[in-house]
């Protein structure tokens, strides 16, 4: 059985635009599954690569493991899958699919069918541009996290101008992964202040922190309740 969907979030979350013509023209054409999985994800990929043209490769969907996890049940399925709904995306014109050939072999580029796709497949046949030049970022189903402006309405409070500000400024200063960690140890001890999370953050980047931090032992847990963090803990 499918995991159980626990809804949609509160905060301001990122969105992926979907153009109209997508729900009048091409959604009632559409009477494939896996087909509509890979464009909608196509689609949320795009917006989050850099650069004036954005395509994908292959490569691309079978490097990111959770979302080639859902295209088939069939074991070993998913490659196949991945395949056919590619060619059937061709073949309906939603993407645009270039080859280039070079010293390893031949590369596939698939663009969305789109004012910029169109004008990259052009530049691409013009010789005025080439996608090897692009430096591709890897992005992941799995690798999307809520931001600091979420976890702080959701765990500690409502924003203010300041604290928006401060926050601004502590996504600049720590990895992604330590802000989700710091608010988790302040909600689990039940500490939510933003002072205490800064607190915690200050002293990963000035002492360092290990693998130790993320196991949420009974002694890990007293080490944010004693010593240098007690004073922001009210008893």
């Amino acid at each position: 059985m499918s995991k159980v969907f626990q809804g949609f979030s509160e905060g301001k979350g990122r969105s992926t635009r979907l153009p109209a013509q997508f729900f009048n023209e091409l959604l009632p054409e559409i009477d494939h599954l896996g087909e509509l999985k890979v464009i909608l994800y196509a689609v949320w990929r795009l917006e989050r690569i850099e650069g004036k043209f954005r395509y994908l490769q292959r490569q691309d969907f079978l490097d990111d493991r959770h979302f080639m996890q859902g295209l088939s049940e069939r074991v070993g399925g998913s490659e196949a899958a991945l395949d056919d709904a590619l060619e059937r995306l061709v073949g309906r014109g939603v993407f645009l699919r270039i080859s280039m050939t070079h010293a390893k072999g031949e590369d596939h580029y698939y663009f969305l069918n789109s004012p910029k796709g169109r004008a990259a497949v052009e530049a691409i046949r013009q010789g005025k541009w080439r996608p090897v030049e692009m430096s591709q970022m890897p992005v992941s189903l799995d690798l999307e996290r809520p931001n600091i402006f979420r976890l702080y309405e959701e765990h500690i409070g409502p924003l203010t101008p300041m604290i928006a500000e401060t926050l601004r400024d502590a996504e600049q200063l720590y990895p992604a992964d330590w802000l989700e960690d710091a608010v988790r140890i302040a909600v689990e001890n039940n500490v939510r202040r933003w002072r205490y999370v800064e607190a915690i953050l200050r002293s990963w980047k000035e002492k360092g922190r290990n693998e130790q931090d993320r196991q949420g032992t009974e002694k890990d847990r007293r080490r944010y309740i004693e010593g240098e963090f007690a004073d922001f803990i009210e008893h």
